[in-house]
């Protein structure tokens, strides 16, 4: 059986394990769900059969291999199917982390060092043993390299040294004690020292994939158009328990189609075997015909416990433009969420209420005693609203209830300064208020046209421009947007990623997620709560107070979501008996634990 064997600094309750003792797991502030001796996921069929293929959609195209570069679009599979990680998580807990590449970790009882060694079955792809120096070299690359993404420069920023003792045991060394650090390590993606040769960087092998321990093998490849997966049969990690009963196809590909329409058709016509939808028109008017009547094609709606994160329009505060807060606020008042939820969304979403929405993470009522030990200090700093009710989206309903929210909103526009001149919005200088959104899909556009009337009637301007997704994406590392639609996607134990959407550092680093610019001082202290805190109660509070102040500062205007996924998917594959209680999207739960069934059509 895999061990752990987990040093714990008295008193840090966030990190449940017995001192010195073995234990299958480590977890965030509870007792993880599966004990010694467990022997599979319960969320999978332990004796699914292997065999088959499964081919899945994907948006856009992709010009590199290489998942970790800042530059490029991304292929969709090669970092989830080629690359094992030190430790593999639970889709059926907040956060807890079972062995996979390294079969122990000791956490130093000053909780400054963790130590993990590696199984010594793990083997990369061409046959090399995963050692130690890969682990550094992996770990150095995606934290030094400037041409890496700097998500994980911040995700990992409290480590001080990461070496290599010998060839399975490595350690790294934090800067101070991080509660979540050692977990957020082993979701460290490996790969052999050899991918990248002496003197290169990331950059330099855009297209040439990582030398993974992954179940499978990137086997052919056109780009923009289509990646192939195949099964590696000598996969190391078959038989753990945190791969027993996964990834059963002998193939998986990914086929990219460029607008929703096209790749709708396609699946109806049976390109690809599995669609998961976010559209509402097309989830309402699009899944009919012969073969979802008869059966072909099943039609499903997945509930899922998922932690929705805040979807919404952001504002970039680099503009000066949306300095005001007050401005902020009456353009959100603007946005007729219930008619738009009427006439376009066929009554589908609720309302994104929350920076934690459909968790326990989401502020509610009056901040509680907990909230108030960690917002009274800051009490100077923070608007006066955030000490009382949560604040929630303007809500529209009934017959006068964008008449009122627009009025209010004029009030506000007015109180900071600005007047009408000729029917439009100016500023003390003349200036009109005209400002763009910048949009990747058309989808966007009738949904931001319903803004963009109400906008109109306070004598502002929006502007909606659709761009092609490489430019798109250029444009948002380097924030050069006025508002956009983005997605602050929360897991069940929030943690170093809130540093990327709401630090200062992150504000001024290009392609970070920080698309709002926020560097707030109230903000930058509450950060840190997220870096040390000593139970799961902490981390509440902690992110409850986060939220209050995000909601009150008025940042994004929010958008929506479903506590469920629309899935629809061709009728000839397995699936385990229940799904698992956290997982972001249906695509990953079926290429992770579905399998082909026998006798039924297969390409």
């Amino acid at each position: 059986m895999i061990r752990f064997l987990v040093l714990l600094l008295v008193g840090l309750a966030a990190l449940v394990a017995v001192p010195a003792r073995s234990a299958p797991a480590i977890a965030l502030g509870y007792v993880p769900r599966y004990q010694a001796g467990f022997s599979h996921f319960d969320y999978v069929n332990p004796d699914a059969p292997k065999g088959g293929q499964l081919v899945l959609p994907a948006t856009g195209s992709f010009d590199t291999l290489n998942p970790f570069t800042l530059k490029g679009d991304k292929e969709a599979g090669v970092s989830l199917l080629t690359l094992d990680t030190l430790l593999a998580q639970s889709e059926d807990e907040p956060f807890s982390l079972y062995g996979l590449l390294a079969e122990d970790v000791v956490l130093a009882p000053d909780g400054l060092s963790v130590i993990f060694r590696l199984n010594p079955k793990a083997r990369f792809v061409n046959g090399d043993p995963v050692t130690a120096a890969d682990v550094v070299a992996s770990f150095r690359t995606l934290t030094t390299d400037r041409t890496a993404t700097p998500l994980y420069r911040v995700y990992w920023a409290d480590v001080a040294e990461a070496a290599a003792l010998n060839s399975r045991t490595v350690r790294f060394t934090f800067k101070r004690r991080n509660a979540e650090l050692h977990l957020i390590l082993g979701q460290l993606p490996v790969f052999s020292r050899k991918w990248i040769p002496p003197g290169r960087t990331l950059a330099d092998v855009a297209t040439t994939p990582p030398i993974g321990s992954g179940p499978y093998v990137l086997e052919s490849w056109a780009a923009g158009r289509y990646a192939r997966y195949r099964r590696n049969p000598a996969y190391w990690a078959v038989t753990l328990p945190v791969r027993r009963g996964m990834y059963n196809f002998d193939h998986i590909t990914f086929r990219y189609y460029q607008d929703t329409t096209a790749r709708l058709e396609a699946f109806k016509a049976g390109e690809f075997d599995l669609i998961e939808e976010n559209t509402a028109k097309d989830w309402a008017r699009g899944y009919n015909g012969p073969r979802f009547r008869d059966g072909r094609i099943l039609r499903r709606t997945l509930p899922h416990e998922n932690s929705a994160g805040m979807q919404g329009f952001v504002f970039n505060l680099r503009r000066p433009l949306f300095a005001d807060r007050r401005v902020r606020q009456a353009l959100s008042l603007a946005f007729d969420f219930e008619w738009a939820n009427r006439q376009l969304f066929y009554n589908q979403y609720r309302r994104s209420d929350s920076y934690f929405t459909n968790s326990e993470m989401a502020a509610r009522g009056l901040p509680t005693q907990e909230e108030m030990k960690l917002l009274a200090p800051l009490r100077a700093r923070l608007d006066p609203a955030v000490f009382g009710e949560a604040v929630l989206p303007p809500d529209s309903a009934g017959p006068y209830g964008l008449r009122n929210n627009l009025k209010r909103a004029r009030s506000l526009l007015f109180e900071a300064g600005w007047r009408y001149e000729g029917g439009r919005l100016v500023d003390r200088n003349g200036r009109p208020f005209v400002f763009e959104f910048l949009s990747f899909s058309r989808s966007y556009e009738r949904i931001v046209s319903v803004w963009q009337r109400n906008l109109a009637r306070l004598g502002i301007t929006l502007n909606v421009r659709v761009v092609d997704p490489a430019i798109y994406q250029r444009r948002m590392d380097r924030f050069e947007y006025d508002s956009t639609v983005v997605v602050y996607g929360a897991s069940q134990s929030p943690g170093n990623e809130q540093l990327d959407f709401h630090s200062c550092e992150a504000a001024r680093t290009p392609g970070s997620r920080n698309w709002a610019g926020l560097c707030d001082p109230a903000v930058e202290s509450l950060l840190q709560h997220f870096l040390h805190f000593e139970s799961r109660t902490v981390l509440v509070a902690a992110s409850r107070a986060l939220d209050r102040v995000l909601r009150a500062g008025h940042y994004v205007v929010p958008n929506w979501y479903l506590p469920y996924h629309r899935v629809a998917w061709w009728n000839r594959f397995g699936q385990p008996a229940r799904t698992p209680r956290y997982y972001p999207i249906a695509t990953y739960w079926a290429l992770e634990t579905w399998w082909a069934l026998p006798g039924k059509e297969q390409r």
